[in-house]
Parts: C-alpha cells; structure tokens; sequence
C-alpha cells in the first residue's frame, strides 16, 4: 500500500476540478486490541461485494466526487502496518465529512473482518 499512488488516483479523477476538500482515512495496526490485550499482527479479510455496495450507495449522495477504498487483506499485518486507506472527494467539507464518518462506519461494521495475534 502506497498513500502517495492513492492520492495521485485520486487526483486523476476527471471530475477532480469540482473537489473543494479530499480526506483521507489511514487505518493502522494497533499494538494494542480495544480490551488492552498486546497485539503483535493483525489479518483482515473483505467482502468485496459489499464494498461496492456501500461505495456505489455513498457516492450517490451530494456534493461527492468520488470515493477509493484499498484494504491490506490476506496477509500478516504487523503493528504500525497500514490496514486501510478511504478517501472521500468531493465540494463541500459538510458534504466529505459526513459521507467519510458514515463509509468508514460501515465498511468497519459490513465489509471487513479481522483477526489479531496476540503477544504471549
């Protein structure tokens, strides 16, 4: 995963002349689980179907450009590793801001699910 070739697809977009504001999420190993147990990897998987979905739904809604979506699957993460990266194009912060919290929200809830390794 490369945040710069991400955003470079990003700026290709043919519309990309009407974005007013890009954000991007990067999503990172954790050293630690939300229950404070020590992580030493992680592994995620996606349903990429469902990620079309929510992606299709989400840039229907206004003032968006576009949106991207790259997920490190089927492979050990190690802490510190990127996991995701989202990014949302679009005019208006109100517009991007709104559409990044609710795509994130469910592609963390419907589309990926992950596996942590535990420190012994």
């Amino acid at each position: 995963m490369n945040i710069e070739q991400f955003r470079n697809t990003m700026k290709k977009h043919p519309n990309y002349r009407n974005v007013g504001m890009v954000l991007y999420h990067n999503g990172v190993v954790r050293g630690t689980s939300r229950d404070g147990r020590k992580v030493s990897g992680l592994r995620v998987a996606a349903d990429h179907k469902k990620l079309r979905q929510i992606v299709s739904e989400q840039k229907q809604r206004p003032g968006i450009v576009e949106i991207l979506v790259e997920i490190a699957e089927d492979r050990d993460l190690s802490v510190g590793d990127d996991v995701m990266f989202l990014a949302v194009a679009g005019d208006f912060r109100e517009n991007v801001i709104a559409v990044l919290t609710d795509t994130l929200n469910a592609v963390k809830a419907t589309v990926t699910s992950k596996t942590e390794f535990f420190d012994v």
